[in-house]
């Protein structure tokens, strides 16, 4: 069985021709959406001691001081995407982003996934990603500033993208 991955370099409607390698003349075009290359879910969110609200260009802004380190805010979402993953962009100083891949029971598989990580895999049995920011701190401090994450498909660090899903249920804190 032969798969089909898309991933888009900018939002919008393009078609993607599929042709027969026997026969070239047979071939079909397809339309697709492209949402965006940044495939993290999230949305607004409040829990100890954090708010997160969406940004008009769909960032995150954060406020608040978190009550203690290793404690914040937690989206979880289907995973989108299996294979290799970057996880990248820019977070607020005393505040870490980590992904974790779930299996169908919600266990974590593997290892957490930090924002820096280039050409991880994301394990076999990945059915959702939770996204947590958190803090990291022993004795956090406020907190006031945008955080701009992406994960992708692949192995490359690009510009930063607004997901193509913002969620509009509450995320839940992280403990």
């Amino acid at each position: 069985m032969t798969t089909i991955s898309i991933t888009g370099k900018q939002p919008g409607k393009t078609a993607v021709t599929i042709s027969s390698t026997v026969n070239p003349a047979v071939k079909t075009v397809v339309p697709v959406t492209v949402l965006s290359r940044n495939l993290l879910s999230y949305g607004p969110a409040s829990g100890y001691g954090l708010t997160a609200t969406i940004n008009g260009d769909g960032s995150l802004h954060i406020k608040g001081t978190p009550t203690r380190q290793w404690t914040g805010l937690s989206w979880k979402f289907p995973c989108p995407v299996h294979g290799i993953v970057t996880f990248g962009g820019t977070t607020i100083s005393g505040l870490g982003g980590v992904i974790k891949c779930l299996d169908g029971d919600g266990r974590q598989l593997g290892s957490q996934i930090t924002v820096g990580s280039n050409g991880v895999a994301i394990p076999d049995g990945t059915v959702s990603l939770q996204l947590n920011i958190l803090a990291t701190e022993t004795t956090p401090t406020m907190k006031d500033g945008d955080i701009r994450i992406q994960l992708e498909s692949g192995d490359t660090v690009h510009e930063w993208m607004k997901p193509g899903q913002i969620l509009v249920v509450v995320a839940t804190p992280e403990v």
